[in-house]
């Protein structure tokens, strides 16, 4: 694979250039080993697709924390919905560019979700462990089980809607996909609430609640990370 990082698309937001350039397996913490600050967590957030993740996700981003979480950029091969930011939402890329990716090491885990191909950047991830922060991964079941796997001290949260029918409500009223892709989303997420037992923790993010949602999981994560607060975890 060539030795060049992989560079951000013109007028991605300023910062995201760093975490780009880490998806080059050449970054001195690609292929090594490391062992994060102490206290430190690495901590997945899965859940079926329509659950509401994202909107969650923003709303951790408001609660003051001192050191800030990280948010680890997924690097995808699908398509941009209306909105998104490459470098900030996604790293978008062709299946060519992830496969060269892959096959040089760079990703801690990758999946294939929704005949979309989707991974985590494993330089990244080091990083901010070693810099202190909790570390967020937003990731499919697939994916979980695989850093699980991998990283036996990551920390997994399995976010739930309060029903099936809430769920398939949402994936309607957000309109993002085809009628072929609602099917197959909708038969996945059955498949995928399945796996809950998988994770150590389950929230249900009920209808208005996110706020609600994101306080509950951000108070999970403060009670780990006071619970293990010299561990290391090695990524």
């Amino acid at each position: 694979m060539s030795g060049e990082p992989w560079e951000p698309n013109r007028g991605a937001a300023a910062g995201a250039g760093d975490a780009a350039a880490r998806l080059s397996p050449d970054d001195p913490l690609a292929g090594t080993p490391t062992e994060g600050a102490p206290g430190a967590q690495l901590i997945v957030v899965s859940g079926p697709s329509g659950v509401g993740k994202d909107t969650i996700i923003d709303a951790l981003r408001a609660i003051p924390r001192d050191p800030d979480y990280h948010y680890v950029v997924t690097c995808t091969t699908r398509n941009p919905r209306d909105g998104e930011v490459e470098s900030v939402d996604y790293h978008f890329m062709t299946r060519e560019r992830f496969a060269s990716l892959r096959d040089g090491g760079a990703f801690l885990e990758w999946a294939e979700v929704h005949d979309n191909l989707y991974a985590s950047p494993r330089a990244d991830v080091r990083h901010a462990l070693r810099d202190g922060h909790d570390v967020i991964l937003k990731i499919d079941v697939q994916g979980a089980q695989l850093v699980k796997a991998s990283v036996p001290d990551a920390l997994l949260i399995f976010v739930v809607p309060p029903s099936l029918e809430a769920l398939f409500r949402r994936l309607r009223a957000r309109a993002t996909e085809s009628a072929e892709e609602l099917e197959v989303r909708q038969r996945n997420a059955a498949v995928e609430l399945a796996r809950a037992g998988d994770y150590d923790y389950v929230v249900t993010n009920e209808d208005g609640q996110v706020e609600k949602t994101a306080d509950t999981i951000d108070g999970i994560i403060r009670a780990e990370r006071a619970r293990h607060a010299e561990r290391r975890v090695l990524v």
